[in-house]
C-alpha cells in the first residue's frame, strides 16, 4: 500500500463522513510549550474514526457481497460504523461484540439495526467465530484493521490533518489493531517522509511495542485497561507490516495517564474522548520534550463512553492533580 490508497480513499469518504475539526487551546499549547493542533474524531458519524474505513471498505466491495451482508468483530466502534456503512450501502451487518462492551455501544447497535453476537474475551477468539460465522452465512468479514481499504480509510483522518496544517512536526495516534497507525504513516510519507507519527498504546495492551521491538508479531495476554477498544493481545498483520518500517515510535502510557488526557480534553478542547481516543493526546504529555520544533498533531479517535465511566474517570483524574506535584492545569 502507498499514500495513493489514501488519495483514492478520500474521494469516497468524502462523500458520506463528517470533516471533523481540528480545534486549538492556547491554555493548552502553553502547558505543554507548543502548538497542538487535536483533530477531533468524536465528532465523526458513530461517533469515532471507523466509520472511514468501514464505509469505504463496503464502497469497494462487489455487488454479490453486499446482496450477502457482512460481519465484524469489534470492541464496540468498528460494529457501529460497520452497521451505519451497510445502512448507506443498502446492505446488511452482523456485528461480534465483548459481552463486557460498554453499554452505550450495544444501544447504538441496536439503533442501527445491526445483528449482535457477544462472546466472552477471556475465553473466546473472537476472530475465530466471526470467520465461523462468516462461513456458514455467506457474509463477508470485514476486519477492524487487517484489511487494505480499512487502513486507508483510516488514513484519510491524517490526510485531512495535514491538508490543514501542513507543517506539522509529529502526530500522535493511538495504536489497537494498527489500522489508524498504518494509514497515518502512509499519508504521512506521501506529504513529507520528515514527519514523524508516533503510536501511543497503554502500558498495560502494548503488544504493538513490543513486537515493533521484537520485529514479528507478539502476543500478549488479554490485558486490563480502561481504553477497551485497545485491548488487543497482538497487532494486526497487515497494519504491522506497513507501519514496522515507518512509524517513527510506539510510546506506552500508564492509566491514570489516560483518564488525565480525558480531563485535559474536557476541559481545554470542550471533547468528550472515551479513554481509547484520549491515549494519543497522553502520549503527546508524556513525549513532548522529545519532540522536534514545530506543531503537533493529535487524533482523538473517538467519544462512545459511558457518562458514568467518563464521570468516574474524571473524577480519578482531578484527584490525581490534586494529590500530586505535576505541572498545574491552565483553565
Amino acid at each position: 500500500m502507498t499514500s495513493a490508497d489514501v488519495l483514492m480513499a478520500m474521494e469516497q469518504v468524502r462523500r458520506a463522513a463528517v470533516r471533523t475539526p481540528m480545534v486549538s487551546s492556547a491554555a493548552f499549547d502553553s502547558l505543554v510549550g507548543r502548538r497542538v493542533w487535536v483533530k477531533d474524531e468524536s465528532k465523526q458519524l458513530t461517533g469515532s474514526f471507523k466509520f472511514r474505513g468501514a464505509y469505504y471498505a463496503l464502497a469497494t466491495a462487489t455487488s454479490d457481497q453486499r446482496a450477502a451482508g457482512f460481519i465484524a468483530g469489534s470492541s464496540g466502534n468498528h460494529a457501529q460504523a460497520l452497521a451505519l456503512a451497510a445502512l448507506h450501502h443498502h446492505t446488511t451487518a452482523t456485528v461480534v461484540i465483548p459481552s463486557d462492551a460498554p453499554t452505550s455501544k450495544r444501544v447504538a447497535l441496536d439503533a442501527l439495526g445491526a445483528q449482535i453476537i457477544t462472546y466472552d474475551r477471556h475465553r473466546d477468539r473472537r476472530d475465530a467465530l466471526v470467520q465461523q460465522i462468516a462461513h456458514h452465512t455467506g457474509r463477508t468479514a470485514i476486519p477492524s484493521s487487517n484489511h487494505h481499504a480499512v487502513i486507508a480509510g483510516a488514513g484519510t483522518v491524517a490526510w485531512e490533518m495535514i491538508q490543514e496544517v501542513p507543517d506539522l512536526a509529529a502526530l500522535f495516534v493511538p495504536i489497537g489493531g494498527g489500522g489508524l497507525a498504518a494509514g497515518s504513516v502512509l499519508a504521512a510519507l506521501g506529504h513529507n517522509p520528515h514527519l514523524r507519527v508516533i503510536g501511543v498504546e497503554p502500558a498495560t495492551a502494548n503488544d504493538t511495542h513490543r513486537s515493533l521491538r521484537a520485529g514479528r508479531l507478539t502476543p500478549i495476554p488479554p490485558p486490563d485497561t480502561i481504553a477497551d477498544g485497545l485491548r488487543h493481545t497482538e497487532p494486526a498483520l497487515l497494519p504491522f507490516e506497513i507501519i514496522k518500517p515507518l512509524i517513527h515510535d510506539v510510546v506506552t502510557v500508564p492509566e491514570a495517564a489516560i483518564a488525565s488526557a480525558m480531563a485535559y480534553l474536557w476541559r481545554h478542547y470542550s471533547t468528550t474522548a472515551e479513554p481509547s481516543g484520549a491515549v494519543a493526546l497522553a502520549g503527546l504529555l508524556q513525549a513532548t520534550d522529545r519532540l522536534p520544533a514545530g506543531p503537533v498533531g493529535v487524533v482523538v479517535s473517538g467519544g462512545n463512553v459511558d457518562w458514568p465511566n467518563y464521570r468516574t474517570l474524571l473524577d480519578t483524574a482531578m484527584e490525581i492533580e490534586r494529590n500530586t506535584d505535576a505541572a498545574p492545569v491552565l483553565h
